[in-house]
């Protein structure tokens, strides 16, 4: 959708300072980080790179379970928000769970899993697809990426991970039991403790390009490959959570520090969960917990189009059931956003039509968009009042505020898609 921009940087930008990396100094911004506290301090993991935030005076919260940055030094999140859409900032997702699945029957198995078209999926090319319980709810949400028709890595959400894991291995364990795994049983392996980083913004391929031999404007959008990068061999997939150009680049654990080291000098700077959330709100992108959940199908959450055309026909992955009730009746509800007047709706506002006041839904995110200067919202609302332009009442500190359903995402992807 977007060209890389043109921007040319010194060798000075790429030098390393000692163990700590660019972090602008700028007027503290405000972060509100309301529903990140996820586990108590006791219990809190941590990543490969926790003790590289603290060095560089991250401000750690909980979130899914693990320590994560919020924010860097005295840098508001609207400043690295914005700084990840004009240059590049450099986020630790290391907390989600990496695995990959391999064996003869793989493909099937997870298109039995999920309602994706794995079969048609090219080599080294990534799907966003969902996890479906037997009614056709939200598991989770995941990118799976096709290596070859035997081997698939596939990433979900930390915060949903004893829960994903324990279903991975309840229907891996009756698929291999059953005559679907004659040709060849599937395993799974986790990949504990390994590194996961997103270079996300305008100036990511820029600065990644300085550092491999790898041409990476043959990288589209959606697209992966190993990448040699600085002497490591690094799975680099481009794509991201910001709506920004950008790449996902996973580290195995003994070269999780010094990878990150290389990537993190200007005019990257750090970036953490503060930005992340604003950047995906602007983005129209899904929060598992928010915005989804296991009473959740994905027809209302407006993913309908993870699912495979043919999928959607003859069905034969577990919820379909659900989902295909949903595509032939409509669904209930819908996944709409929303620009709001006066103050910003958060989670759980409830919606209410307008003039009618009857209570029509709730907000499952919402902020003021540093970008646009207006506060965005999405949320459910009833079938029939989802259409562009329907004016609704949010009810946002026992104050009614109009707001106008709007298409998501709320600003252009600049995805890079050659």
């Amino acid at each position: 959708m977007s060209t890389v921009r043109a921007t040319y940087y010194t060798a000075r930008h790429f030098v390393l300072f000692g163990s700590r990396c660019q972090v602008h100094r700028s007027l503290p911004g405000r972060t509100n980080i309301r529903g990140l506290a996820t586990s108590t301090e006791g219990t809190l993991k941590k990543t490969g790179l926790y003790e590289f935030h603290v060095k560089n005076d991250a401000k750690m919260v909980p979130f899914a379970g693990y320590q994560m940055p919020l924010a860097y030094g005295n840098v508001g999140q609207g400043a690295s928000h914005a700084h990840v859409r004009t240059d590049a900032g450099l986020f630790d997702v290391g907390h989600m769970v990496q695995s990959n699945f391999r064996g003869h029957t793989v493909t099937a198995f997870l298109e039995w899993l999920t309602p994706s078209s794995l079969t048609s999926l090219a080599p080294y090319t990534s799907t966003l697809s969902v996890l479906l319980n037997e009614k056709g709810g939200i598991i989770d949400d995941t990118v799976i990426t096709k290596h070859s028709e035997d081997a698939y890595y596939v990433v979900t959400n930390a915060g949903r991970r004893d829960r994903d894991l324990a279903w991975f291995k309840e229907k891996l364990e009756e698929w291999n039991a059953s005559d679907s795994a004659k040709s060849g049983k599937v395993e799974h392996e986790i990949l504990e403790d390994w590194g996961l980083v997103a270079l996300q913004g305008p100036a990511a391929a820029q600065y990644l390009q300085r550092l491999t031999s790898f041409d990476l404007r043959e990288l589209t959008f959606g697209k992966s490959a190993f990448v040699p990068i600085e002497g490591f061999n690094l799975h680099v997939a481009r794509g991201g959570y910001t709506g920004e150009d950008g790449f996902e680049i996973s580290i195995p654990p003994s070269q999780t520090l010094d990878v990150t080291k290389l990537l993190c000098n200007a005019p990257v700077q750090l970036a953490g969960l503060g930005a992340r959330d604003s950047l995906r709100v602007e983005a129209g992108m899904c929060l598992y917990g928010n915005d989804l959940d296991e009473d959740t199908t994905p027809v209302e959450a407006g993913l309908s189009w993870v699912i495979g055309k043919e999928r959607k026909e003859t069905g034969g992955f577990i919820g379909a059931e659900g989902v295909r009730k949903h595509l032939k009746d409509g669904p209930p509800r819908r996944r709409v956003g929303f620009i709001v007047d006066g103050a910003p709706a958060r989670q759980g506002a409830q919606i209410y039509s307008s003039p009618q006041k009857e209570l029509i839904g709730a907000v499952t995110s919402g902020i003021p968009s540093p970008t646009l200067g207006k506060n965005i919202a999405m949320g459910y609302v009833k079938s029939g009042f989802h259409k562009k332009g329907t004016e609704v009442d949010i009810d946002v500190r026992n104050r009614m505020r109009k707001a106008i359903v709007t298409p998501m995402p709320f600003m252009k992807p600049n995805y890079w898609r050659g």
